[in-house]
């Protein structure tokens, strides 16, 4: 009942006054409640005789006490633990007689957490226990006489986060105390300023080892460097401080705050340590400058750096000088006098005619385009120029101007300059630009031309030097005329001459003109010009049209006997009619071989060969190396295949069309024929071919050997520039429609360097030579394409899927594909639509496009050109190969229908936003990403 409870007596009144830093006191209201026996006020004089009011009980006589004492409701105002200190003093059970079995020297500390302060009667048991305080020192009578009060401090953490605030209470159980002082107060982590970023107040955590994140906030006139962090420790102290923030340019960092620079500082960066005094010729007039201002006649470039001195545009060149050699000049000077504090100087020329009008005015014109000025016109950083293709007899004003950085800046964009004039000589005419011929005879021609663009003076005389085209030169003949034209006799009938023009001045000969090509005709009177006989020009036309029935003739009996094959026709016409493609020409076309190895291979002299040692048993013979020496070139490392004694005609036709195959062939990634031995004999070898496969010194092996050798090695980037060398060599086959039929690791060459070359071409003709070859183990089963192995349709399609086994081979570093499986069993794997899986750490782009490359349908492969396409994009953009087989594509990479790969690959260059855009368009696919435009 109410009745039962004293007044409320406040045992401190502070109104949450700070203590410490670390501590907020909460001001508590205690109120004494009574069950048995009581807790009594009572007033005393603490040790310096001021009066004191306590809680007291000291009913020890009694046994069973239970007396408590409650505080009224405490507001938690956030915090999570808070901390009760007790300050009481105690009375020794030793110095009270009579009192055995019911004195105690303790009392148990409770608390009960509420959301209000209404609970004007709890329950004893709904307090949950704290601990039990007991006392270090108590005191006896005596002590009590002699005003000795031993006052005993205790403190007790109490975990509340679970209402909005609590209760506290005292339970005695027979003790004599006194309860002097109760502190209630809790811990947080004052309001601090760290790297320049402000943590505010924070209450710590629940746990005595709990830490709280606190995210920091950059203080004025600053930016965040890294994000600020703090954590806010149990005891109140701040703990591992990470990140920060650093200043505004124009600001440094002084005393934890960003301060502005002072006038004649500044601060370009924010980066940068603090501020800095103006550079050299410049100055700032107000505080936080970012850039000093040059002083007037002081400039600064765009792309110089704040710290960097203002400077001056250079003076005008000195000591121009000038050299005339009849129609060039030679200009040079020296450097400017002042350079205005730069390293950049530059200088540009300006060329002028200057020509005498009728009022005695001299008028200067800009050069034409077509006088020539080397190095340049312009950004030059020599001071020598060279100008030729000038006018005879002309005066010429040259004007050098000097630049730096700071010319365009300082408004003089042409830059101080310094000028020359000068005459140029008589100079030998230009050469003439087109001959044309007309009259065209049996044995004569009239040939007649235009004067030259810039004759230099007057023309004294042509000369025309003309010969057999076959000749070339080594065999000509000179005539001179005063005319523009010439009456050529003594020509050959049907024979096609070269002819060259010059001309003559005073000053000598011009050079000659370019080669013009002009054929004489079977008919001993002109088909061309004036004054023709018509009778003459009917038997003329007469005679053509009997030559050309002969010809028709001619060739029709000579088509049928031609043993080329309609593979060399069509070549010969897509030549015709693609004249900067080079075309395969099968040498199996050719009834003879030693005019196909003739035509595609070049003879070597043996003289020239060394051989040194045997390196192994080729198909035809032994493989030797070797030195070959070719004049004028220094000496080089080569492989020699013989062809074996006893050889049969088919034998040594296949030897001999392997060469005139590999002679066809010019680029860095096949392997190269350097000629052939077929008319001496070469360690009792009847024929041998030379093939370069040694540069440098630099041995070539066959690619699978250091792939197994140097297993997990090579760097995914080097593997790729493999793969890159291959289908560029394979490219550059199928670009000429030479189908290799072949390709596989141990047919490629590598040295070194990692550069892979393609070579062994023994298999192109086995399955023409062999019905039965698809059910044989002469061909590849392994490597070959389906259609091949069931139909013998070998393109570059059937390539491109041995190219994708390739890509196996080298990225599982030379194992043998399919394992050990028999060949019956690839092949029905294979037409089950088996493939093989993707080696280990295989990048998942490089997987997918031999999954490309595996297509059944051979119109669905890439071809090389996209292949090479892909890996150049690979390679460029490194990243996208990152990605293995053991990852998985999340979630946003999937959500929009694409493939993760290509999501990868946007992801990679920057481009990730564009996803949604290319699954619309079709692009869910690395091969189509091939078909990509800049559109």
């Amino acid at each position: 009942p109410a009745s039962k409870f004293p007044l409320l007596l406040f045992l401190c009144l502070c109104m949450w006054v700070r203590l410490c830093p670390s501590e907020i006191l909460i001001c508590i209201v205690i109120q004494m409640c009574v069950f048995e026996l009581q807790w009594e006020e009572v007033s005393i004089m603490d040790e310096k005789n001021i009066p004191i009011r306590t809680y007291q009980v000291c009913n020890v006589l009694e046994p069973n006490q239970n007396n408590w004492l409650r505080t009224d409701w405490i507001p938690r105002s956030g915090a999570q633990r808070v901390y009760v200190e007790v300050k009481f003093t105690l009375r020794d059970c030793n110095s009270l007689p009579g009192v055995t079995g019911t004195c105690k020297e303790t009392f148990n500390l409770y608390y009960h957490e509420s959301n209000d302060d209404r609970e004007s009667y709890i329950k004893d048991s709904s307090f949950i226990k704290v601990d039990t305080v007991a006392a270090d020192e108590s005191f006896t009578q005596v002590d009590v006489g002699d005003r000795i009060m031993k006052l005993n401090t205790e403190v007790r953490d109490v975990k509340v986060t679970t209402r909005k605030g609590f209760y506290l209470a005292f339970q005695d159980v027979g003790a004599c105390i006194a309860l002097v002082s109760v502190r209630v107060f809790y811990k947080t982590c004052p309001l601090t300023v760290r790297n320049l970023a402000t943590f505010p107040d924070t209450v710590t955590g629940a746990d005595t080892s709990s830490l709280v994140e606190v995210r920091g906030s950059c203080v004025n006139q600053s930016e965040e460097k890294e994000e600020p962090k703090m954590y806010c420790g149990a005891d109140g102290e701040w703990l591992v401080p990470i990140g920060g923030c650093h200043c505004n340019p124009g600001y440094e960092e002084k005393s934890g705050a960003c301060k502005a620079c002072a006038v004649g500082f500044y601060k370009a960066k924010v980066s940068d340590a603090g501020c800095s005094k103006c550079p050299p010729h410049s100055h700032s007039v107000r505080e936080g400058a970012t850039v000093c201002t040059c002083h007037s006649g002081y400039f600064r470039a765009e792309t110089d750096p704040a710290s960097m001195a203002c400077t001056q545009p250079p003076s005008a060149p000195q000591q121009l000088i000038s050299a005339v050699n009849e129609t060039s000049v030679v200009l040079e000077w020296s450097p400017p006098h002042r350079l205005g504090g730069r390293t950049d100087t530059s200088y540009s020329l300006d060329c002028l005619i200057c020509e005498t009008g009728s009022q005695s005015q001299t008028l200067c014109l800009p050069c034409g385009p077509d006088v020539l000025i080397s190095p340049g016109w312009s950004g030059l950083k020599t001071t020598r120029v060279v100008v030729s293709e000038l006018r005879a007899h002309t005066h010429y004003t040259f004007i050098i101007h000097a630049h730096n950085g700071v010319s365009q800046a300082s408004g003089a964009g042409a830059g101080q300059s310094a000028s020359v004039t000068v005459t140029t000589n008589q100079a030998a005419p230009s050469p003439v630009t087109s001959i044309q011929a007309s009259d065209v005879t049996r044995h004569s021609l009239l040939l007649s031309w235009q004067q030259p663009d810039r004759p230099n003076g007057v023309i004294l005389e042509y000369e025309v030097k003309f010969y057999e085209k076959d000749q070339r030169e080594r065999s000509y003949r000179i005539m001179r005329t005063l005319s523009r034209s010439a009456d050529v006799t003594g020509l050959n009938a049907l024979t096609e001459y070269v002819f060259h023009v010059r001309a003559r001045t005073a000053a000598g000969y011009g050079e000659f003109s370019a080669p013009f090509e002009f054929s004489t005709n079977s008919d001993p009177f002109p088909l061309i010009g004036e004054g023709v006989n018509s009778a003459l020009l009917l038997l003329s036309v007469s005679g053509v049209g009997i030559l050309l029935l002969i010809s028709t003739a001619v060739f029709i009996i000579s088509r049928r006997r031609s043993k080329y094959s309609k593979t060399k026709q069509d070549s010969e016409e897509e030549k015709h009619l693609n004249p900067g493609v080079k075309i395969y020409v099968d040498p199996f076309t050719y009834e003879d071989p030693d005019q196909a190895i003739h035509e595609f291979a070049k003879e070597i002299d043996v003289s020239n060969i060394h051989i040194e040692r045997v390196i192994g048993m080729g198909e035809f013979g032994e493989v030797c190396s070797g030195r070959l020496r070719v004049q004028g070139k220094r000496e080089i490392y080569v492989a020699i295949k013989s062809l074996k004694a006893g050889y049969s005609d088919k034998q040594r036709r296949d030897f001999l069309s392997e060469a005139s195959i590999m002679g066809q062939f010019d680029h860095p990634n096949i392997i190269r024929l350097e000629g052939v031995v077929t008319r001496s004999h070469l360690c009792s070898i009847t024929t041998c071919l030379c093939v370069h496969i040694v540069h440098l010194l630099c041995l070539y092996f066959k690619l699978s050997l250091p792939l197994q050798k140097h297993d997990g090695q090579f760097t995914v980037i080097q593997l790729v520039g493999m793969l890159r060398g291959i289908a560029s060599g394979m490219k550059y086959l199928s670009d000429m429609s030479y189908v290799h039929r072949d390709l596989a690791a141990r047919n490629i060459l590598v040295n070194s360097n990692l550069v892979c070359k393609v070579s062994d071409f023994g298999l192109s003709r086995v399955l023409e030579d062999d019905p039965e070859a698809a059910y044989t183990t002469r061909i590849p089963i392994r490597w070959t394409a389906p259609e091949a192995i069931t139909y013998r349709k070998f393109t570059s399609a059937s390539d491109v899927w041995s190219y994708g086994i390739v890509m196996w081979e080298v990225v599982s570093y030379g194992e043998r594909p399919y394992w050990d499986m028999n060949n019956q069993d690839v092949i029905k794997a294979i037409e089950e639509g088996y493939r093989l899986p993707a080696p280990m750490d295989c990048p998942m782009v490089l997987h997918q496009l031999m999954l490309d490359c595996w297509e059944r349908d051979r119109a669905e492969r890439p071809t090389f050109s996209q292949i090479l396409n892909m890996l150049d994009k690979l390679i460029r953009n490194p990243g996208t190969l990152r990605r293995t087989g053991g990852d998985r594509p999340t979630p946003t990479m999937l959500e929009s229908g694409v493939e993760w790969s290509v999501c990868e690959w946007l992801q990679a260059i920057g481009m990730e936003r564009y996803r949604d855009t290319l699954a619309a368009a079709g692009y869910t696919t690395l091969d189509s990403l091939l078909s990509l435009t800049h559109q």
